[in-house]
């Protein structure tokens, strides 16, 4: 199933056990470590910008 058939579709969540910390450097050279906050609030605004396929037929 792909998100053109369904955006509602549920999708199981299996945590791994934590990984060493990943890191990137900001625009001011500070170390930043990204955490799971960042990718979960990057993934919501990519959610958002979704645009839903015209219907064919």
């Amino acid at each position: 199933m792909t998100l053109q058939h369904s955006s509602d579709a549920k999708i199981e969540v299996i945590r791994q056990p934590q990984q060493l910390p990943c890191w990137y450097v900001d625009a001011d050279g500070n170390d930043v470590q990204i955490t799971e906050e960042m990718i979960q609030q990057a993934c919501s605004a990519l959610e958002q910008r979704l645009v839903k396929p015209a219907k064919q037929g």
